[in-house]
């Protein structure tokens, strides 16, 4: 027999546990705006349209019709989730067009909340698996490390379209704005007084990315930043299959090929940057105005990745990680559009480099380290051609 005590205790748990069924059935599973994606939601009323219209559908998703489904062939099998007795999966072409859309736009996930009628958590999950896939699958296809042969055709490209021999790369870093990350003091907080990651970057004449490093603290200077980087460490350790030095300039020695990059950064055998001062002789001061017109090609290429993709006009309101991935996924699919499209459709007539740079800031000047005497050497070998008769340009003494 139940004495009194027990029979009591019994008939409150009982009554706790209806009213835990009662509070459940209250509780919605999904809001009733959410109820409604298929019928109103934006790619289900929206996208169709858009592809009857080209010139609309690049201006939404930045990209043509055949580029979004050579893209969504490339990562849809990665995107693919099952259906469950509750409800359907949302597609791999819906989650890439969320995606596109986030980056292409600069909404925020609660904007798309109610334009894709998709809950907030699952858009931030969405952006998050997607990126990660975009980097998975494309990187090894669309940012891989040049091989010799890709190294001249690029050396090719700078000497033709820059006038700058035995040139692989521009060498930079930008700062990308971000909100606070929690628990992290001072360290993300640069020299404007903003809180940013840093993106580290080399790219060619055709604005695109050889190599990328995303996510150094914000208050950190271009040459720490690059020193860091997995690109540095390989260069070092000759691992980037660069090509063997050469006498293609006629000197009286063989030169490198070389990377250029502004004062900030260290002078290497690979590496070089302009002369210091400000009463330069002739000689310097062409090297420096050869130099820079070499090196604009990064800054235009990351005035062109900030134009296109609008997410980048504004803090990045999510977790660092996910920061990063935003950033290396925009400068991925710039690499890949160019690919499938070509550059004229990524240059727009406001693609002025003060335009476009606007919201990607420069990184502070550290005090940079004195080249060795080899060093030093090949960049006054490279400043000697510069002003030689086989090497010079008829109009570079009206810039000097």
């Amino acid at each position: 027999m139940f004495t009194r005590k027990k029979k009591v205790i019994i008939a409150y748990y009982l009554y706790k546990k209806m009213q835990q069924k009662e509070k459940r059935k209250k509780k919605m599973w999904v809001h009733p705006i959410l109820l409604e994606r298929k019928r109103y939601g934006i790619f289900y009323t929206l996208f169709e349209d858009l592809k009857k219209d080209e010139t609309k559908f690049f201006n939404f998703f930045r990209m043509s019709q055949v580029t979004f489904q050579k893209l969504l062939t490339l990562v849809q099998d990665k995107l693919r989730h099952d259906d469950t007795n509750m409800r359907e999966s949302i597609t791999p072409a819906e989650r890439l067009a969320v995606t596109l859309r986030y980056l292409a736009s600069g909404s925020t996930f609660t904007d798309l909340q109610y334009t894709f009628r998709i809950g907030i958590k699952t858009i931030s999950y969405i952006v998050r698996e997607v990126c990660t896939t975009i980097w998975t699958e494309l990187c090894n296809i669309y940012m891989k490390i040049p091989s010799k042969d890709d190294w001249l055709m690029i050396a090719n490209n700078f000497e033709s379209a820059a006038n700058f021999p035995l040139c692989l790369g521009a060498i930079d870093g930008k700062h990308i704005r971000v909100i606070k990350p929690e628990q992290s003091g001072s360290m993300f907080l640069n020299y404007k007084h903003y809180f940013s990651i840093v993106l580290m970057a080399v790219t060619d004449t055709n604005y695109n990315y050889i190599f990328i490093d995303v996510g150094a603290y914000g208050k950190e200077c271009d040459s720490a930043v690059f020193k860091q980087t997995q690109f540095w460490k390989n260069l070092l350790n000759d691992r980037l299959n660069i090509p063997s030095s050469t006498n293609k300039l006629g000197t009286d020695c063989d030169l490198p090929y070389v990377f250029v990059a502004d004062e900030a950064f260290v002078l290497h055998e690979h590496v070089l940057r302009p002369f210091g001062g400000h009463q330069l002789d002739e000689l310097k001061s062409t090297f420096n105005y050869r130099l820079t017109r070499a090196r604009r090609y990064v800054e235009c290429t990351f005035g062109i990745m900030a134009n296109k993709w609008r997410i980048l006009h504004r803090p990045l309101n999510v977790s660092t990680d996910l920061a990063v991935d935003i950033v290396k996924t925009c400068c991925l699919l710039q690499n890949f559009i160019h690919k499938e499209e070509g550059i004229i459709n990524s240059i727009s007539s406001d693609s002025t480099t003060e335009n476009l740079n606007s919201d990607l800031r420069q990184l502070p000047r550290s005090n940079s380290v004195r080249g060795s005497l080899t060093s030093n050497m090949i960049r006054n070998k490279f400043a000697e051609y510069f002003v030689s008769p086989e090497g010079r340009l008829p109009w570079q003494n009206q810039y000097i």
